[in-house]
């Protein structure tokens, strides 16, 4: 009896059993070497059996149960972890680095920047490229990439090296993460399985950004500011042999005649500009000539960029992509969502230590409490959107959310940690860490594997933008108020946190904003059917 099994299902499950009456169709996919491959890579023994014996099929096992699907979930969340760490860890060393290199206020905040902006400008790309040349293939460069670099700007002896290294870092987290995301969503069946892997992905993100700051701290004050960058290395060699014992090798190779060069360049190149103008207007000034002629040329690339991909037979970003339910409104709210959550790492660590005089390492354990907060609140969400649907949580994350920062508007000039601090950054935490889930799995849902790395690639843009949009807005409000107040005589540590306090309420408001947006995205349960408008 010869029986014939659509791909998609071997591409959908490892193990599947298909009831046709007294007749179970068996599928296996495993990664051993056959000569009988489906498109993914892979390899499918088909067999026949009568069940009407047996009376029923044995119940698939998830991936996630085995040790080797545990294993796959802990590697990819390290890459994670990774990723978000280095956003995040050279902040506290900043004037450590500026005193040991003589770099000047202007060249400083490059350090940070120049991260932001390759990991954004080329996040788009670096998803594309998962997709048509393979995910574990994107995602060893990615990995080489930032240890490479890392293990340079940590040696730097100069701004300029210092400088180009991060926009190397920058590169390679651009490879590495919507590949890490990508693997992860083929890898684990839609429904509460890909639900629980996320939530512990979007869980380890959020802790990232915090656990980041504490590094730093404890890194700059221990063996030095350098080690900031050294640490990436040793993690590296960690993960490496880990991606090929773990993720299947790519059996596809792209065919670069059809590949979208026109598309690649206008889209890299509008995001960019996008970056760079929204990161260098504080300084250059909001209606400076400079700033202006960035967003203008920024906005002319994209809307060229999406012509070019009405119009191109093989897209980089295939505009179809946008009607998977839901999508366009998860990215948006975690474009604002993240421009009110990472600003409040950047202030509030200027005011603990500008004001309240704390150490990198104090500094850095104020946080732990957060980090705390965000991993049992990311736990708790993965498991109670496969009851509510994934809008509530992150609706309900971002209301919470906004109210922690509300509180932490209210900072004093004398202000105390356990009185001042540790309330609003817990509640804080449990909204960040719904909001993460929440985000990262409405994304996601219903999008076809052949675009996996496309839609985590998008995800992880407008989270980078939204960082380089609030950073660059709540900076301008933070210091042009504080700057009023010192024209008028006022203490400098007073001129300060109330341009904090003025940063920080902008940032809840924005929050509001993202709840309100998020009640527009998909409400995904778990269900394994594609959701389109």
């Amino acid at each position: 009896m010869t029986c014939r099994v659509p791909t998609v299902l071997a591409t959908q499950s490892r193990r599947g059993h298909i009831a046709t009456g007294p007749t179970v169709i068996e599928v296996t996919a495993r990664n051993a070497a056959s000569p009988r491959k489906d498109q993914e890579g892979f390899d499918m023994d088909i067999s026949v059996s009568d069940t009407s014996r047996a009376g029923r099929s044995t119940p698939a096992r998830p991936f996630l149960s085995t040790a080797r699907g545990t294993l796959t979930l802990t590697l990819l969340c390290a890459v994670a972890f990774l990723d978000f760490v280095d956003a995040s860890i050279v902040n506290i060393a900043l004037p450590d680095m500026r005193s040991d290199l003589d770099i000047s206020v202007q060249e400083l905040q490059w350090v940070p920047s120049a991260y932001l902006l390759t990991y954004g400008g080329f996040m788009l790309l670096g998803g594309r490229l998962a997709d048509l040349l393979g995910r574990r293939r994107v995602l060893v460069t990615g990995t080489v990439v930032i240890g490479l670099s890392s293990l340079i700007g940590g040696f730097a002896g100069s701004a300029e090296v210092l400088i180009g290294a991060r926009l190397a870092q920058g590169v390679g987290a651009a490879l590495m993460l919507p590949a890490a995301l990508s693997i992860l969503t083929t890898t684990f069946e839609e429904g509460p399985e890909r639900h629980t892997a996320l939530g512990v992905w979007a869980g380890v993100g959020g802790l990232a950004s915090a656990v980041g700051v504490f590094l730093g701290g404890v890194l700059t004050e221990g063996p030095g500011w350098r080690w900031v960058l050294f640490v990436n290395p040793v993690a590296c060699a960690l993960v490496l042999p880990a991606v090929f014992a773990l993720i299947p090798g790519d059996r596809r190779r792209a065919r670069f005649a059809n590949f979208d060069v026109a598309g690649s360049v206008l889209g890299t190149g509008g995001m960019l500009l996008l970056v760079y103008a929204l990161v260098t207007a504080p300084d250059q000034g909001w209606g400076s000539a400079r700033t202006i002629a960035g967003f203008a040329g920024a906005f002319v690339l994209i809307v060229a960029f999406v012509i070019n991909e009405q119009r191109s037979p093989h897209p980089l970003l295939p505009l179809s992509i946008f009607r998977v339910k839901g999508l366009a409104a998860a990215n948006v709210t975690g474009l604002i969502a993240f421009a009110g959550l990472i600003a409040m790492f950047f202030f509030l660590t200027l005011y603990m230590q500008t004001v309240l005089g704390y150490s990198p390492i104090q500094t850095g354990a104020a946080y732990l409490p957060l980090c705390l907060g965000v991993g049992v609140a990311a736990g708790i969400s993965s498991q109670v959107l496969t009851r509510t649907g994934t809008r509530p949580v992150v609706v309900a994350g971002a209301l919470v959310a906004s109210a922690g920062l509300y509180l932490l508007s209210r900072i004093p000039v004398d202000g105390s940690y356990l009185s001042d601090l540790l309330p609003g950054l817990m509640i804080v935490s449990f909204g960040l860490g719904a909001v993460f889930v929440g985000v990262t799995t409405a994304a996601n849902a219903g999008v076809p594997a052949g675009e996996a790395g496309l839609a985590a690639a998008l995800l992880n843009a407008s989270q980078q933008v939204g960082s380089a949009l609030g950073l660059a807005i709540f900076a301008a409000i933070a210091t042009s108020h504080s700057q009023h107040l010192l024209a008028a005589n006022s203490p400098v540590p007073e001129a300060l946190t109330l341009g904090f306090q003025r940063a920080l309420l902008t940032g809840s408001i924005f929050l509001v904003a993202a709840a309100l947006i998020g009640l527009r995205t998909g409400n995904a349960h778990g269900d394994a059917e594609h959701r389109t408008n």
